[in-house]
């Protein structure tokens, strides 16, 4: 099974202000949930909580949350304590491609053991509060790039940019 770990950031790598996006970028949104649909999504339970309550469980994919509370409860998602049972489920279930969606934590943990980065690099620095892990790029090959102006819709331009760990 590929392990991806799939992101927005800003060039001081940020990820979130406040529980919430510091940035509205529509066509991110469309792609985070075209690459991710009919997958496995694992995220961990301040992630989730950040979701709008319309939004969850995400639709069109198996959602794992992660929690270390035994107790918390995401309706129609599984529950589970850690990311390695997480990548477990997903991979009994025939997982062909897991996708790790945020945040900060699961990122951190996750890292090592990726095969596949997909980065939408945003052209800005901003204020954050959470942020992605640094990404070793002597240790991953860009395969793809795809860019998107800034435009009446998108405040900053940005990068679709997909990574591949080198062997």
């Amino acid at each position: 099974m590929i392990v991806s770990l799939i992101a927005a950031l800003t060039q001081n790598r940020v990820i979130g202000k406040n529980n919430d996006l510091p940035w509205h970028l529509p066509d991110d949104m469309k792609y985070f949930m075209n690459t991710t649909k009919q997958h496995h999504v694992v995220m961990g339970r301040k992630n989730y909580e950040s979701i709008p309550e319309k939004f969850r469980p995400l639709p069109n994919r198996k959602n794992i949350v992660v929690s270390r509370n035994i107790n918390f409860q995401a309706p129609q998602c599984i529950v589970t304590d850690s990311l390695e049972k997480a990548m477990t489920i997903a991979n009994e279930a025939g997982e062909k491609e897991l996708f790790v969606i945020g945040g900060a934590e699961i990122y951190h943990l996750a890292m090592p053991l990726a095969d596949r980065l997909y980065l939408t690099e945003i052209a800005a620095t901003l204020e954050g509060d959470t942020y992605f892990p640094a990404v070793d790029k002597s240790k991953w090959q860009e395969v793809s790039r795809v860019h998107h102006d800034a435009d009446n819709r998108h405040l900053f331009a940005f990068d679709f940019v997909q990574y591949q760990k080198k062997n």
